[in-house]
């Protein structure tokens, strides 16, 4: 078929296998192009298919050389519907690494079940023996308890009042008004039961209690805080909630772990262009600005360009892992440079349908989101017939 892009607000169902093969390819030459350093031996990311998970993949595999197994949903196409982007992305990084001789796998199903746990741990066990790193990289808008059945959902919105501010449409350039209610307590409790660490948590005990965590293992999930123009909607909304929550339990799992030499840590990064972020009102328009700044500073990084600042600066720092006050590690400190902050702000009050473009990198927040999904990759074909059906190699 000819693969086009299919939009439906945020999301677009449609993604390139050839497309998505080529941004995975650049992100391995862009760790190429780096010094390799000392890092993890044996790698699991839970959520790996895309953003930050995949990046922390590649950095991993194609910077320090370990071998990797990486978790994320089934989603392979048909001959008359495409994969998701993250299959396509997983196939092609399975390839990339089989070709350079590194040891990957992928386990595919809901991250969520135990099921999942225990598949992944006996894969562990029989392949690699034991993992030194974790990487908990999960964004989904919906969760099953294991232990109850009861599914919750998360919310994406402020908490107490309700909130204004400006919002854009990406594809249009239209800015707009927009005012989101404030969540019910049902919607903050579900917010956290999903975006929260009690699966994380889940996912520590279980590889333990398998034998196959060693003892020195390190683990991270990635959080945000962002500006103080999204603080509302985003940091001391549902989500901020979630994310107060999984940074407690960050400290809770670094108590157990350190005791035989491992660590827990949060990770918080940068504003970028996700599915998730994508969805946040408010958001594609301070990430637009922000994008404009950084660039024009020299600070802009993607999330390739975080992740193998994540494990060479911090994580695998000779001089050892600078974290913050609460002990969060910081990949964050570019974009809230003070420098960065003011000029977001001085050009937020300034923005209108009319110089969105001048004033915002909104051009390249689009190009971005397309990105994600195989679109707009300088060298794809994309007139012609492309094969839908993508297998992965080494797939559990």
């Amino acid at each position: 078929m000819i693969i086009k892009p299919r939009v439906r607000g945020f999301i677009c169902t449609t993604a390139h296998p050839a497309g998505c093969a080529q941004q995975v390819q650049q992100q391995v030459s862009y760790v190429q192009s780096l010094p390799p350093f000392t890092g993890p031996r044996n790698v699991l990311v839970i959520g790996a298919s895309t953003g930050y998970g995949l990046a922390a993949r590649i950095a991993a595999a194609f910077g320090a050389g370990a071998a990797t197994i990486g978790v994320y949903r089934p989603s392979a196409a048909t001959e008359t519907r495409t994969a998701s982007a993250g299959w396509y992305n997983s196939a092609a990084f399975e390839e990339i690494a089989h070709a350079a001789g590194l040891r990957s796998y992928s386990v595919c199903g809901d991250a969520f079940t135990a099921e999942t746990k225990e598949r992944t741990a006996e894969l562990i066990a029989r392949e690699l023996g034991q993992v030194d790193l974790v990487i908990y990289s999960v964004a989904a808008p919906r969760r099953t308890d294991p232990a109850t059945g009861e599914v919750y959902h998360s919310a994406l919105k402020p908490i107490g009042c309700s909130y204004t501010n400006t919002t854009v449409n990406f594809h249009t350039g239209e800015l707009s008004t927009v005012t989101i209610e404030p969540a019910s307590e049902e919607e903050i409790a579900g917010t956290v039961k999903v975006m929260g660490g009690e699966d994380w948590e889940l996912w520590i005990e279980a590889l333990h209690s398998s034998g196959v965590l060693s003892p020195d293992a390190v683990t991270v999930a990635f959080s945000y805080i962002g500006s103080e123009l999204t603080r509302a909607v985003y940091r001391d909304g549902t989500i901020g909630r979630a994310k107060d929550h999984l940074e407690a339990t960050a400290v809770q799992l670094d108590a157990r772990l350190s005791a035989t030499g491992g660590r827990a840590y949060v990770a918080v990064s940068k504003g970028l262009v996700t599915q998730s972020s994508s969805a946040i009102p408010v958001v594609p328009l301070y990430i637009s600005a922000l994008y404009k700044v950084m660039k024009d500073q020299g600070l802009h990084e993607g999330c390739i360009e975080q992740a193998c600042r994540l494990y060479s600066d911090f994580l695998y720092n000779p001089g050892g892992t600078p974290v913050d006050a609460q002990g969060r590690i910081r990949i964050d400190d570019r974009e809230m440079d003070p420098a960065v902050q003011r000029e977001v702000e001085r050009i937020w009050p300034l923005l209108t349908s009319d110089n969105v473009y001048e004033y915002t990198d909104l051009h390249g927040y689009r190009r971005e989101f397309f990105e994600l999904f195989g679109f707009e990759s300088p060298g794809v074909d994309y007139g012609a017939d492309s094969d839908p059906v993508v297998e992965v190699r080494n797939r559990y």
